[in-house]
């Protein structure tokens, strides 16, 4: 076993463990956060249904991006969708018989990664060209978009100009998800690549793409607008307010 093997899967089961427990931890504090406010984003919908419907377009549709700004919500979309397409097509590197949906997606799935690094290109731009966006830009916005960038364009190289044996390295996945380690392909573009994403997954529970998760937890978007009919209370809230009456 090379030393090189040995490496990365010890990088993918540390990257693994903090993405998992990182994410965890956060959501988990997403979810005990208070919300004393009854603050939806108006015009909210007034029943639980209407809340879920709202959800399901802001997590497909992106609607308040799209009311915001188009060109954003264009570049965004392209690249969400895009790696969305990307990761099920990944599929077949972790699952052998490879999934069914995956298999469908393969041929399209090259073609989501160029959507995906254009929509990054565009969003990348916005930011540096657009004033109101580059004045409340961290360093962090650009990195971020940057690494991504470099997620897409090293898997489009390996794709069209550095070859590298897709077989092997689907061994070594798989060796790595069994506890079987199998040797890693040592091809630079492939290493520049997997490097790359493993340092995605460290540092993914702790930046600003924890928007994933936290747009569930957001209360302009996931309550229900009935102030007048109901009232609002958090549970912390609900307990005091027991208590004060019992003492009253």
């Amino acid at each position: 076993m090379s030393a090189l093997t040995a490496l990365f899967a010890l990088l993918f089961y540390l990257a693994t463990a903090i993405l998992l427990v990182g994410l965890g931890r956060k959501i988990w504090q997403y979810a005990r956060t208070p919300a004393p406010l009854k603050v939806p984003t108006t015009p909210a919908p007034t029943t639980r249904a209407g809340v879920v419907a709202r959800l399901f377009r802001e997590v497909v549709f992106f609607e308040s991006l799209f009311k915001g700004s188009k060109w954003s919500w264009l570049f965004g979309w392209l690249f969400h969708f895009g790696l969305l397409l990307v990761l099920v097509r990944h599929l077949r590197y972790f699952t052998e018989p490879v999934w069914a949906v995956s298999a469908l997606v393969q041929d399209l799935g090259v073609y989501m990664g160029m959507v995906m690094t254009v929509g990054l290109l565009g969003l990348l731009a916005r930011r540096s060209l657009v004033d109101r966006l580059r004045y409340i830009s961290a360093p962090s916005d650009y990195l971020m978009l940057v690494l991504l960038i470099g997620i897409a364009v090293s898997g489009l190289l390996m794709k069209y100009y550095f070859r590298t044996d897709v077989v092997a390295f689907k061994a070594f996945m798989l060796g790595v998800m069994r506890f079987s380690w199998e040797p890693l392909p040592a091809d630079p573009m492939l290493i520049i690549h997997l490097g790359l994403v493993i340092l995605l997954m460290l540092i993914f529970p702790f930046s600003k793409l924890l928007h994933v998760p936290g747009l569930f937890f957001s209360p302009t978007r996931n309550q229900v607008d009935n102030p007048r009919e109901r009232r609002h209370l958090a549970p912390w809230a609900s307990a005091l307010d027991s208590t004060r009456a019992q003492g009253g």
